[in-house]
């Protein structure tokens, strides 16, 4: 695991970033948009240097694109994305092309994001021909150095994707992003689609290459278990906003967010008397088309009071490096 924060320098320093997508109407963009949808609203957080953070929430949360407009893959509607001191937002194409090298993403579905016509080592070669990183020969040989270092092998550089397993396609989705050798890595679920067998040994593989390449890492997944195993912290989002953040040991320790309380009892668990009881959620996720007023999670709170209907909580440290957006933690 990594070193308290404090020790750290950031390197990655989100603030305030919201995203908003338009939703039109029968005519199209004639005459503008009717709504729009609340995907990311004020998501502030900061990746230390040879962290893994991980972004946890359920489906629909906001997790995927909170990944994706740091990167710039997504445009940012408000908030700054400052890597190294710049902001990646205001950047010009060209020079946000330069810090493409340094900040990669592996997709949560590794087939999709693969060229079903290309072999893989062109697949491969091709960050570095777009970079124009060496020539073809060395370029070759970058190709088979990352396929070793990801549990690959050097025929492997002549097949197409069809031809690869889950586990081995999601490796050469890390091959892919690794082999620009990055500073900062978005996993996006690399793990949600595979049996338990394979999910260890990539995350294992995650870990290992963590420590050898000085990667700093976010972690986006669903999975509790998964996220618990990797990350040095943990932020918990609803309804595309954080609700709560502190290293894994002391929110696994004490969870102070409602919200994340029922995720944690979600979670099966075995006891003496047998499995133990967990917390329901009423109702359904609010559409972030219209969020509720005041906390976003009161439509599903069993503490929820007329405080928490109308006024949004503030986002304050409960306890040392543990921060909360609930009224009543």
């Amino acid at each position: 695991m990594a070193n308290e924060p404090e020790a750290r320098k950031p390197l990655l320093e989100v603030k305030a970033l919201s995203k908003k997508f338009p939703v039109y109407g029968s005519f199209g963009r004639l005459f503008g948009a009717k709504q729009y949808v609340h995907a990311v609203t004020d998501v502030s957080f900061t990746l230390y240097e040879g962290e893994t953070y991980g972004l946890v929430g359920e489906s629909g949360s906001g997790k995927s694109t909170t990944g994706r407009t740091i990167l710039g893959l997504t445009p940012v509607t408000s908030g700054e994305v400052r890597y190294r001191g710049q902001d990646l937002a205001k950047l010009p194409p060209k020079q946000l092309r330069k810090l493409r090298r340094e900040l990669q993403m592996v997709f949560q579905d590794p087939y999709s994001s693969l060229n079903p016509r290309k072999r893989i080592g062109r697949i491969l070669e091709e960050a570095l021909v777009i970079h124009r990183i060496d020539d073809r020969q060395r370029r070759q040989q970058a190709v088979f150095r990352i396929l070793q270092i990801v549990g690959l092998q050097p025929e492997h550089y002549f097949r197409y994707p069809h031809e690869f397993s889950g586990g081995q396609r999601q490796r050469l989705g890390l091959a892919r992003a690794l082999i620009l050798q990055p500073r900062i890595v978005v996993c996006d679920e690399p793990v949600s689609a595979l049996d338990v067998s394979i999910q260890s040994q990539i995350l294992n593989m995650l870990r290992e290459l963590q420590g050898e390449l000085g990667l700093t890492l976010l972690f986006i997944t669903h999975d509790i278990s998964v996220v618990r195993y990797i990350s040095d912290r943990i932020g918990i989002m609803y309804l595309g906003r954080i609700v709560e953040e502190a290293p894994t040991d002391a929110l696994f320790a004490n969870p102070q967010h409602p919200y994340t309380k029922a995720l944690f009892s979600a979670v099966p668990r075995i006891s003496e008397r047998g499995l133990k009881e967990r917390t329901v959620l009423k109702g359904e996720i609010p559409s972030p088309l219209s969020p509720p007023s005041g906390c976003v999670f009161h439509t599903r709170c069993p503490l929820a009071t007329d405080r928490c209907r109308s006024e949004a909580p503030a986002w304050r440290e409960t306890k040392p490096q543990h921060h909360t957006a609930c009224h009543y933690a």
